[in-house]
């Protein structure tokens, strides 16, 4: 079958009402993915994707965690693991473990495998609290391999070994998110992408639909588009600053507004896991890489002014600070258009979600597939763009609801801020998985949806909902069948556990960075 692009042999012209001309305002992780992204897919010489950025203008750079989706994106871009580890840093992430969110001297792990495995059809959870009711007092954790091997320090890739849990298990990574742009720079720019260096100062409209038609730098020169990605941070240099799109702000739910960052020093081998510790007015990350341990305090201004933040930031960290920590400011939310005329806003740029998920690459990764799959032509079809902005405010509403489950289930009250977090208004939405939950811990996913049920049981089990019941068909299976099940499944669990070698020592065998 001859391609869409070529006609006995030979490159067919594109029609005129293609885009031809796709302009990339900012670098960072979203400028640089979308044009990896788009460099892999739109290849045809009759389109140019041209970047812009300013070397003067930094980075926010604070998303070094990710979640396993990132690597559906890896395998659109044809890259070799190994080779994306050992060039930016990385290493390898199970979960997150949230320590004192609940109450002080409690944690848990939110892992991205599944607890056992599901019987009957319905899921193991349910089982887990029948056996728990009949008396036995095995924690949860002893059915997630993640966990356990998180817990030990252990990691592995899946294994082809049938009917094991190593042949499916569930990972992400922790990366340098500067090292990590270059890395996608290089990867574009081998495939034709352009960058141009200038700082923009304007941005010119179509006098009568409004469109963006070019973008002026600082030295004159002119960039046309026909199609304007804007990576352009928090400032939404397109899709706010020219277009006037508007915001929704969420920070009645999700009240931190600030962030301090710093790198310290490595002083031991790299936990499999990030770990996020719940504070006086907020929470710290701590994300292990290979030559260093990124770290951040994500607080709430009205709690807390920003000189007590970063003390509590630098005496909480496990090792000596290598830079000068970093004060970032945001608002929690989205564009009221992701998409508005001919720009699309990516990244920091449609919105902010929290870093406690580890969403924000993803967020950035899903519209960048979304953006394939409805990419216009110069008609720019209203149903399609209107599609587009409404699956993605789903996704962020359906990302904010998982974010707000870890302030609100709490039962710390020992500072203002979480008496604020534990008795504030919450979404409907949110309301109704909760009570569902707290009556027969039901949980469901609906579509797509980012967060399946393990991990809802994850975080409500971890922040200490407990429910009043269970399935009511996990009863017909008898006591002894269940009893046996799951001595059999953690036996399994531990097992596989056994086989896995150290996190370092996988590391240090597939993909130590240079």
């Amino acid at each position: 079958m001859v391609s869409s692009s070529v006609y006995l042999g030979k490159i067919r012209m594109l029609p005129e009402s293609n885009i031809k001309n796709v302009v990339i305002v900012g670098g960072g992780t979203a400028g640089w993915m979308a044009a990896a992204a788009l460099s892999r897919i739109l290849v045809h010489p009759d389109i140019n994707i041209c970047l812009v950025e300013s070397e003067a203008i930094g980075t926010v750079g604070v998303g070094e965690a990710t979640i396993p989706h990132i690597k559906y994106f890896n395998e659109l871009l044809g890259l070799h693991e190994d080779e994306f580890v050992k060039k930016t840093n990385a290493t390898f992430k199970l979960g997150i473990e949230f320590s004192d969110w609940d109450q002080k001297g409690n944690s848990y792990i939110h892992p991205f495998g599944d607890y056992g495995f599901e019987m009957e059809g319905i899921r193991f959870h349910h089982f887990w609290l029948r056996h728990l009711a009949l008396g036995h007092k095995t924690s949860v954790d002893d059915y997630n391999l993640q966990i356990l091997a998180a817990r030990a320090g252990k990691f592995q890739r899946p294994a082809e070994i049938v009917n094991s849990p190593l042949n499916s298990v569930e990972y992400a990574f922790h990366f340098d998110a500067t090292l990590y742009a270059k890395f996608m720079r290089s990867f574009s720019e081998n495939r034709g992408v352009k960058r141009i260096e200038g700082r923009i100062v304007k941005a010119n409209q179509n006098s009568e639909t409004g469109f963006i038609e070019n973008v002026v730098l600082d030295s004159g020169e002119e960039v046309r588009g026909d199609f304007f990605i804007d990576c352009s941070g928090f400032k939404g240099l397109l899709i706010e600053q020219t277009l006037k799109t508007g915001y929704d702000d969420w920070s009645n739910y999700l009240p931190c507004n600030r962030a301090v960052t710093v790198a310290s020093k490595r002083i031991s081998d790299p936990i499999p896991y990030t770990r996020a510790t719940a504070k006086h007015a907020g929470w710290q990350w701590r994300i292990p890489l290979q030559s260093r341990t990124g770290n951040g305090y994500v607080y709430c201004g009205d709690y807390i002014d920003d000189d007590e933040a970063r003390l509590t930031l630098e005496n909480g960290l496990d090792s000596e600070a290598i830079a000068d920590p970093r004060l970032l400011r945001f608002t929690t939310g989205i564009r009221k258009k992701v998409w508005n005329k001919n720009v699309l806003a990516l990244g920091l740029a449609a919105g902010f979600m929290e870093p406690l998920e580890s969403t924000s690459i993803h967020l950035i990764q899903t519209s960048i597939a979304r953006l394939l799959t409805h990419f216009p032509d110069k008609s720019f079809n209203e149903p399609d763009i209107d599609y587009f902005n409404d699956r993605t405010q789903l996704e962020y509403r359906e990302t904010r609801d998982f974010l707000i489950l870890h302030y609100n289930a709490t039962q710390r009250e020992d500072s203002e801020f979480w008496k604020y977090c534990k008795n504030m208004d919450i979404p409907e939405s949110l309301k109704i998985r909760m009570e569902l939950y707290k009556e027969n811990a039901r949980l469901y996913r609906h579509g797509k949806e980012l967060f399946t049920e393990p991990s809802w049981f994850a975080v409500m089990h971890g922040q200490g909902i407990f429910p009043k019941r269970y399935h009511p068909m996990v009863d017909m299976m008898p006591k002894e069948e269940l009893e046996k099940r799951m001595s059999d499944i953690r036996r399994v669990w531990l097992n596989c556990l056994n086989r896995m070698p150290s996190h370092q020592s996988f590391i240090d065998q597939h993909c130590k960075a240079e």
